[in-house]
Parts: structure tokens; sequence; C-alpha cells
């Protein structure tokens, strides 16, 4: 089986783990955002959210992940990886997705606000690009949703 190829199981597993991420992002007082870029069952890379903590623009869950399985690598090019994230992807992640020729995209929720795979925009599989993502949304989105849910409630409350 090629790492890219679908594995609803793995896929499962994947996203459990970003979501264990995610937590451990709010835990820091970071948006509960994980992700975790997978070729095969071998994680690449990790991340979860860390804008307040590096007071960094650019440190969302993926970007993160997608650096690290890069250096792993030894490549920019993650063309036979697979990554999961809890949160349908910003367009800066989703832009970094395309670029780093991620073959699978597997995420959460869909996010209204920033959404750019297929809420507000459909960065990850524009025939106008050179590269497009399999894409698979939804995957334990309630529980996704709810995390973030919580998380701005007791930010509010």
């Amino acid at each position: 089986m090629e790492p890219s190829a679908r594995n609803p199981d793995l896929d499962l597993a994947m996203m459990r783990h970003a979501l264990a991420l995610a937590r451990q992002a709010a835990a820091r007082g970071e948006v509960p955002v994980g992700a975790v870029v997978y070729q095969g069952e071998r994680i690449l890379g990790q991340g979860h959210n860390r804008r307040e903590t590096d007071q960094d623009p650019t440190a969302h869950a993926e970007i993160i992940a997608l650096r690290k399985a890069a250096r792993t690598l030894g490549s920019w090019r993650l063309e036979d990886c697979c990554i999961a994230v809890t949160l349908e992807p910003c367009p800066m992640c989703a832009g970094a997705l395309v670029n780093a020729r991620v073959a699978r995209l597997v995420y959460g929720p869909a996010d209204p606000k920033m959404g750019s795979v297929a809420t507000l925009h459909r960065l990850c599989d524009d025939p106008r690009f050179n590269h497009r993502l399999e894409i698979v949304p939804g995957l334990l989105a309630d529980e996704s949703a709810e995390l973030l849910k919580e998380f701005f409630r007791q930010r509010r409350g």
C-alpha cells in the first residue's frame, strides 16, 4: 500500500493523535489545533498551535508539523505524505500544504471564519495550481469542535 492510500483506521488513529496535541495546546493557552504528518504508520512531524508561546503569526499546528516532517525526510517535498488536522486549514496553511505537495489532507470541522479548503476557498484542490490534495473532511469533527468551543467558553468566561 502506498503511504498516501486511504486507510480509514490509520486516519482515525492519526486524528486522535492530533486531538491529543490540540489538548496540549489548550493546556498552554493556545487555540487547540493539532496536526500530524504521516507516511503509512510513521509519524514524520507533529505540532500544535504555538502563536502565543512563540509570538509568531506563522506558528500554526500545520506549519510546525510540515517543518518537522520536511526535516525528518530531508526534503520539502512531502508527496507521499498525509496530514491530519483538527480544524480546516486557514489560507496560509492550505497554501503550505499545496506547496509541500502533501498527498492527502484529513481534517475535522469546517472553519467558517478562515477555512480555505472547502468553506471560504478551495485552495487544496484548485485546478489552477500545479498540485492538488485528496481531501477527507469531517473526521472526528464533533470532538474537535467541542474542544474549540470549550476553549473559547473558558477564555470568555
